[in-house]
C-alpha cells in the first residue's frame, strides 16, 4: 500500500503573546533606564524624579570637547576636535577662543598652579604652554598621539603618548625625558596618587600602572577590557579606574591616521563610527554618519578607505568601573553591556560621578554600589566631567558643549518610554501610574513601524488622572508613552498600560498521510482460525497426530493509515482540531474526528476503499479565546492514493523445448499502475522482467518470461507483480 504525502507550509507570524488582555508594566531601575530622559532623573531605587538643573555654559560649535581643565581662579578651559581649538570660560560665563592648533585634536589639557594652560595636540603633535594668547612648545615627542597630561606635586608635567606608549616628564625648569616606556600602544589616561606617584592607564591590554620612579613601575590591575579611559585617586589611597570596552584610542587613532592623508576634516556627526573617503581627486576628507557606513564599505573596491569600528562581542561588558583599594584588592563597582563609560570623578560628598555615551548620560554611584541616573544631556556622548567651584561640569560630543549641574531641581521634566511591541495590532485600554507627590501627566502615541516616525500618530492629549486614563491613540502594533513631571518633588515608580492584541489565527503548516502495518498478535487460539505451531523432534516425526489440518501462514499485519499534521498559534493559544475527508469524485466533506487536541489520527486501512482521497485539517484557537474572538484556519492535503488490492496475475501455459522454457504473463490492477514484475524458479532468487512494450507503467501489462537453461524434471515457476501502492499479486505454474 502506498500513500502520496502532502507537506505544505505557511508564513511565520511575529506575535508571541496570547490574544487576551495584556499588561505592559514598567517599574524598577532596569525598566526605566531603557527610556529617554529630559530633565528627569532615575534614582537608585528605580523611581523617576526631577533632575538637577542642567545649564549650557558654552557651545563651542565644534563636534567634540575632548578635554577640560580648571585654573585656580575658577576659569575652565576646553580642548576640542576636529579643528584643534582651546576655549576659555570665565566663572562669570564669558567664553572666548584662547588658541587654535595646527593639529586637528586637543585630547589633553592641564593647568599649573599659576593658572598657565598646557595643551597636547594630535596627530604628530606637541605639548605647548599657552600664555597671553601665545603657544610655546614644551615637548615634541616622536609620537603619533598625545592623550593625557597631569601635573605632579613638584610641578613636573607628565605626558602620556600613543604610538609609542611612553610617559614623559617635563620638570619645572623645562627639561624633558622619558619617564617610563609601557610597551603598550597608547597611554590613554594619567593621574597622581596621594603619595605623588604617577598612575597611568593604557591600551590595548587595559593595564593600570603605578610608576614610583623613572623606569620603575608596578601593574595595579590588568583589566579584561582594552582601555583604561579615566583614573581618579582618592585622598584615602583608593584608586578608581574607568575601563572602556570599545577602545576609544583605537577608533580615534584610525580617524586621525586618515585625516593626516587628506588634511583637516570637517565637522563630524558621529564619534564612534566614522568613514573617511580618500580618492586622488579629493581635496579633503568626508566624514560620514553611521547611516552611511554601509554605503561607504561597498565602495572599497573602487579605492575608498574605510575605518571599521572596533568589534564588540554581543553580551560582553562594554565598560566597567573598578575600585583598587590601598591593599591592592580590586572591586568591580559597575559594568554595562550597553554603555561606554568615558570619565569618572569624585565629588566632595564622597560619591562618584561618571559619564557615558548613551545620550550623554551622567550617573552617580553611591557607596552601596547602586547607580542612579542624575541627568541626560541628550548629546551623543558625555566625554569629560569636572568638579568646579560652581558645581559639576560635563563636556559632550556630537555637539561640543559644556554643561553645569546646579543644586536645585529642574521645574519640569519629560520621561519618554521605550517603544513597546504588542506583537500585532492591539486595542488600547487604560494607562495608570503611581505618583507619590507632585504633578504628572501622561501622553501616548502609536504606530505600525518599529521606530517612531512621521507615520505614527501625534502625541495624545495629556491624561492627568491615573485611575481614569483611557488611551485615545489609534489601534496599532507599537505604542509609546511619555510622562510630563512638574514640581514640587514628583516621584513615579510604576506605569502600567493595558491592551488587547488582535487575535491572530492559527497556522496549519503541514499534513502528512502515511501507511503503517499493525503487527499481528503474538499468539491466538485455534478457534479463531489463526495459525498454530508445528514442532519437529529429532526423530523426524511430527508431534501432531495424523489428520491434523494444514498450517496457515499468517500475514504480517493489518495495514493502517496515519494522518498527522503540524500547527501552531502566533499568540501561543491552545488549539483544537477537526479532521475531514472526501474522495476526489465526491462533493461533500465527511468528518473523521472533531474536538481533537492531539495532532495525529490512526485509521484502519480497510475503512477506506481503494481510490484517491483528500484530507482536511481545521485548527481553532477557541480554547483560549471567547467565541466571538476565536479564529481558525485549515489546510488540505494533496490527493492521497489508497490501494489495498493487489494486481491479478495470470500465467499462460508455457512451452518447454529441451533446456529452454518460455511463458506469457498477463497482469491487471483496478486502481493503480503496475510498476514491477519478477519471477522465481524453485524458490530461487527473484529475477526482474520488463513488460513486452518496454515499460511497466500501465494498469494492464503483458510480460514474456524465458528461462534458459532449465534442467530436466519438475520445476515451480512463481511470478510476482507489484502495483504503484506496493501491493503484490502472485501466480504459479508447475513445469513438467
Amino acid at each position: 500500500m502506498k500513500f502520496v504525502r502532502a507537506l505544505l507550509g505557511l508564513g511565520l507570524a511575529v506575535s508571541l503573546q496570547a490574544a487576551s488582555t495584556t499588561l505592559w508594566e514598567m517599574s524598577g531601575y532596569q525598566d526605566f533606564i531603557k527610556g529617554r530622559f529630559q530633565g528627569v532623573a532615575l534614582d537608585r531605587d528605580g523611581r523617576l524624579t526631577l533632575a538637577p538643573k542642567l545649564d549650557v555654559i558654552f557651545n563651542t560649535g565644534q563636534p567634540m570637547v575632548w578635554s577640560i581643565a580648571q585654573a585656580p581662579d575658577g576659569t575652565v578651559y576646553a580642548g576640542t576636535g576636529h579643528r584643534g581649538r582651546v576655549y576659555r570660560v570665565t566663572p562669570a560665563g564669558v567664553s572666548s577662543l584662547l588658541w587654535s592648533a595646527e593639529q586637528a585634536e586637543v585630547f589633553a589639557l592641564a593647568v599649573d598652579r599659576s593658572g598657565v594652560v598646557y595643551a597636547g595636540t594630535s596627530p604628530d603633535g606637541k605639548v605647548v604652554r599657552i600664555q597671553d594668547g601665545k603657544a610655546v612648545e614644551v615637548l615634541a615627542p616622536r609620537a603619533k598621539y598625545i592623550w593625557s597630561l597631569a601635573f605632579g606635586k613638584d610641578g613636573s608635567l607628565y605626558v602620556g603618548t600613543g604610538e609609542p606608549a611612553n610617559i614623559y616628564r617635563v620638570d619645572p625648569s623645562g627639561k624633558a625625558d622619558i619617564y617610563y616606556e609601557t610597551g603598550q600602544s597608547n597611554v590613554t589616561s594619567l593621574g597622581m596618587d596621594r603619595e605623588g606617584r604617577v598612575l597611568a592607564g593604557t591600551e590595548p591590554n587595559g593595564l593600570l600602572y603605578r610608576i614610583s620612579a623613572k623606569d620603575k613601575a608596578f601593574v595595579l590591575y590588568d583589566s579584561s577590557l582594552p582601555e583604561i579611559r579615566s583614573i581618579m585617586a582618592g585622598a584615602d589611597g583608593t584608586i578608581y579606574a574607568a575601563a572602556l570596552g570599545g577602545s576609544l584610542a583605537s577608533r580615534t587613532g584610525q580617524l586621525i591616521n586618515l585625516q593626516g592623508i587628506t588634511g583637516t576634516a570637517p565637522i563630524a556627526t558621529s564619534t564612534t563610527t566614522i568613514t573617511v573617503t580618500d580618492t586622488p581627486s579629493q581635496a579633503g576628507a568626508e566624514i560620514k554618519p553611521k547611516s552611511e557606513v554601509k554605503q561607504s564599505q561597498a565602495a572599497v573596491a573602487t579605492g575608498v578607505v574605510s575605518v571599521s569600528p572596533v568589534v564588540e562581542v554581543a553580551g560582553a561588558d562594554k565598560s566597567a568601573i573598578y575600585k583598587i583599594n590601598p591593599d591592592l584588592t580590586v572591586e568591580t563597582l559597575w559594568t554595562s553591556k550597553e554603555e561606554n563609560v568615558y570619565d569618572v570623578v569624585g565629588h566632595s560628598n564622597g560619591e562618584l560621578y561618571f559619564a557615558t555615551d548613551v545620550q550623554g548620560r551622567i550617573y552617580r554611584l553611591n557607596k552601596d554600589r547602586k547607580a542612579a541616573l542624575i541627568v541626560q544631556t541628550t548629546e551623543g556622548v558625555a566625554t569629560r566631567l569636572l568638579e568646579t567651584k560652581g558645581g559639576l561640569m560635563a563636556a559632550t560630543g556630537d555637539i561640543g558643549k559644556l554643561f553645569r549641574l546646579e543644586d536645585g531641581a529642574s521645574p519640569v521634566g519629560v520621561y519618554e518610554s521605550p517603544v513597546h511591541d504588542s506583537g500585532t495590532v492591539a486595542r488600547w485600554g487604560r494607562i495608570s501610574w503611581r505618583a507619590r507627590t507632585g504633578k504628572a501627566e501622561v501622553q501616548t502615541r502609536t504606530g505600525n513601524s518599529a521606530r517612531p516616525d512621521k507615520t505614527w500618530s501625534d502625541w495624545s492629549a495629556a491624561l492627568s488622572d491615573p485611575d481614569r486614563s483611557l488611551i485615545s491613540s489609534p489601534n496599532a502594533r507599537f505604542v509609546q508613552w511619555r510622562m510630563n513631571l512638574s514640581g514640587p518633588g514628583p516621584v513615579i515608580d510604576n506605569v502600567t498600560l493595558a491592551y488587547l492584541p488582535q487575535n491572530t489565527p492559527p497556522v496549519v503548516r503541514s499534513i502528512t498521510v502515511a501507511a503503517s502495518a499493525q503487527k499481528a498478535p503474538a499468539s491466538t487460539s485455534a478457534a479463531s482460525g489463526s495459525a498454530y505451531s508445528i514442532t519437529v523432534t529429532d526423530t523426524g516425526e511430527t508431534a501432531a497426530a495424523a489428520g491434523t489440518p494444514t498450517q496457515t501462514v499468517a500475514r504480517g499485519g493489518t495495514p493502517q493509515i496515519q494522518i498527522s499534521w503540524q500547527a501552531d498559534d502566533p499568540d501561543g493559544d491552545r488549539l483544537v482540531y477537526a479532521l475531514y475527508f472526501r474522495g476526489l469524485e465526491e462533493t461533500q466533506w465527511k468528518m473523521l474526528r472533531a474536538n481533537m487536541f492531539e495532532n495525529s489520527l490512526l485509521l484502519d486501512g480497510d475503512v477506506l476503499a481503494d481510490g484517491r482521497y483528500v484530507f482536511r485539517v481545521v485548527a481553532s484557537d477557541r480554547p483560549s479565546n471567547t467565541q466571538s474572538l476565536a479564529r481558525e484556519s485549515e489546510m488540505l492535503s494533496s490527493p492521497v492514493l489508497i490501494d489495498n488490492t493487489p494486481p491479478v496475475v495470470k500465467i499462460s501455459l508455457g512451452q518447454r523445448s529441451g533446456l529452454h522454457f518460455e511463458a506469457e504473463v498477463e497482469a491487471a490492477d483496478e486502481t493503480s499502475a503496475l510498476r514491477r514484475c519478477e519471477y522465481s524458479v524453485d524458490a530461487g532468487p527473484w529475477a526482474q522482467v520488463e513488460a513486452v512494450d518496454g515499460l511497466t507503467d500501465s494498469p494492464q501489462e503483458r510480460f514474456h518470461i524465458a528461462v534458459d537453461p532449465l534442467r530436466a524434471g519438475e520445476h515451480l515457476l512463481v511470478v510476482r507483480v507489484y502495483d504503484t501502492a506496493g501491493n503484490a499479486g502472485l501466480a504459479k505454474l508447475v513445469i513438467r
